[in-house]
């Protein structure tokens, strides 16, 4: 079983307008209501490549049935754990330019964090375990140190797709496959990252501390992976962007699902590098026939390293 985990899922109400005015009335052209946060992003793209997918995580209130209606409607099965509170909504505003607006995550008790605890207990060896998005400050970093523990114990695949101090602090917890992008990349280091070299030299750094395998998205550049003595580049399919949000957690699950199928991590980084172009290019997540179709325009070659700038 493939288990993802949401801390601070939401409803991403998405408006597009024309024109937006601050301090003005402002009428939406289209609205869209979508249940957010990255791993339930990846469970719904999981489920649409054909793999099934329990969304683990913390919700509550007619948000929080919301979000479990929507998943139930898509086949996707939910075990979240109530938190006795609405969960929060997230409005993102499309016109010439992009703004956002995200409500707080929840406050947990340590009643709450055991429950995931206990569930990840009864998890088996093989099983997969994707913690995914922004993890609340509030939660002690040695909560999710030991979840890592548990889950490298237990043999099951430990998938960690976060940012910021949580991401470097969790890092030698050996996970199976990290997705940062270049920016978050840096920020582990302390460094800007411009180049694919310099990309590769910190993704290698990574690889020596522990982390399988190494996917950093790039944006428009494409992205690299690395992992023990491999080292590939990809490009992205051309399109017109529509929207960015999804991308990433969409890489993830094209990666998870071909390796599944395949154990071939270069098929799987191909085929995640697919995906999160499929997303990029439709209003809400990829369909599976989108991916198939931009599949051979995606090219992975191995790296040729010339000078590596620190």
């Amino acid at each position: 079983m493939i288990y993802t985990c949401t801390f601070a899922p939401s409803i991403d109400y998405t408006a597009y307008l024309t024109h937006f005015e601050s301090g003005a009335l402002n009428r939406s052209e289209e609205v869209y209501y979508y249940p957010g946060g990255k791993g339930i992003n990846v469970s719904r793209v999981l489920s649409r490549l054909g793999m099934k997918s329990r969304a683990l995580g913390f919700a509550g209130g007619f948000t929080g049935h919301f979000i479990e209606e929507f998943l139930d409607a898509e086949g996707i099965e939910t075990d979240f754990i109530n938190t006795g509170a609405i969960t929060r909504i997230n409005v993102k505003i499309k016109t010439d330019q992009e703004t956002e607006l995200n409500g707080p995550g929840p406050v947990l008790t340590d009643a709450q964090l055991e429950q995931l605890t206990e569930k990840i207990a009864v998890m088996q060896a093989g099983d997969w375990f994707i913690l995914a998005g922004s993890l609340p400050p509030s939660v002690p970093t040695q909560f999710f140190k030991d979840l890592a523990a548990r889950c490298q114990e237990r043999a099951i695949h430990f998938v960690l797709d976060t940012s910021g101090p949580a991401l470097e602090e969790l890092l030698d917890s050996k996970p199976f496959l990290i997705k940062p992008n270049e920016h978050e990349l840096g920020e582990i280091f302390g460094v800007d990252i411009n180049t694919e070299a310099q990309a590769f030299h910190y993704a290698n750094l990574l690889v020596n501390r522990g982390v399988e395998h190494v996917v950093v998205s790039m944006g428009g550049a494409g992205a690299i992976y690395a992992s023990r003595g491999i080292r590939y580049t990809a490009n992205v399919p051309k399109g017109k962007v529509v929207n960015t949000v999804g991308s990433g957690d969409s890489l993830v699950s094209g990666f998870i699902a071909s390796y599944i199928q395949h154990k071939d991590p270069l098929q799987a980084f191909r085929y995640g590098v697919a995906s999160g172009s499929a997303t990029a290019f439709r209003s809400d997540l990829c369909e599976q026939p989108d991916v198939e179709r931009l599949l051979p325009e995606v090219a992975v070659t191995p790296f040729e390293e010339k000078d590596v700038t620190k």
